[in-house]
């Protein structure tokens, strides 16, 4: 991956960037912002698309490079798109969860506002998937399941919480993340330590603190 494509998630996805330094291996830490400059390609789609349609051809042009990466032809010519083909090749990674981060960018096409249960099904289908597809980069041959739960903690942190369901739904899930990712490996602990990110009270120094505190403790 080239700098550039780091320093690009450094500005658009900063909790994610602070985690990443806690990977050892440089390989592994580049093919993991692989992962999280592919999620943040599909959330821009219906963010800069005038209308629905639009985004969804952006969406579906996501899906075209999979197809390519999958069918072993040539990737079309973007950062994202070789670096993401790269990955997939190196680690063996399944399609059914790129597939499943691409499906869950449509729903936010739709003005109409989330259900709790409908934003808990969007986060795990987007940070959580994510953070799952880091840590199996990262801890390779073990149970990458328990870091969905993570990542779906962060994703749905980020939410504005609009009332006292969603209140008690993002403390609910923070708790089970947090039992959840006690059963990762130290080595895939990184594909989550920005779910300690998803409380208030948030500073660039206090949100250093917590990561260093989080990847110490092994836990969020």
């Amino acid at each position: 991956m080239s700098d550039d494509l780091d320093d690009q998630i450094r500005r658009v996805d900063p909790d994610r960037w602070l985690s990443s330094r806690f990977i050892g291996d440089a390989d592994k830490r580049a093919d993991v912002m692989a992962i999280y400059a592919y999620d943040h390609e599909l959330a821009r789609a219906p963010k800069v698309a005038s209308n629905s349609l639009l985004g969804e051809i952006r969406l579906t042009w996501w899906r075209e490079v999979l197809d390519e990466v999958y069918e072993a032809r040539h990737v079309r010519h973007h950062p994202t798109a070789q670096a993401l083909a790269d990955v997939i090749r190196r680690h063996d990674l399944p399609r059914a969860p790129l597939e499943a981060m691409i499906d869950a960018r449509y729903r936010e096409l739709d003005a109409t506002p989330m259900t709790p249960n409908e934003a808990l099904e969007w986060a795990r289908d987007t940070g959580g998937l994510a953070a799952e597809l880091a840590a199996m980069i990262l801890a390779p041959g073990h149970d990458a399941g328990p870091a969905r739960a993570g990542g779906t903690a962060w994703a749905l942190g980020r939410r504005p919480v609009e009332d006292g369901q969603s209140v008690a739904l993002v403390e609910r899930t923070r708790k089970g993340a947090a039992a959840a990712v006690r059963k990762l490996p130290a080595e895939a602990f990184p594909a989550v330590a920005h779910a300690a990110l998803a409380r208030a009270g948030r500073s660039p120094m206090r949100d250093r603190l917590r990561l260093f505190w989080a990847v110490i403790r092994g836990r969020i």
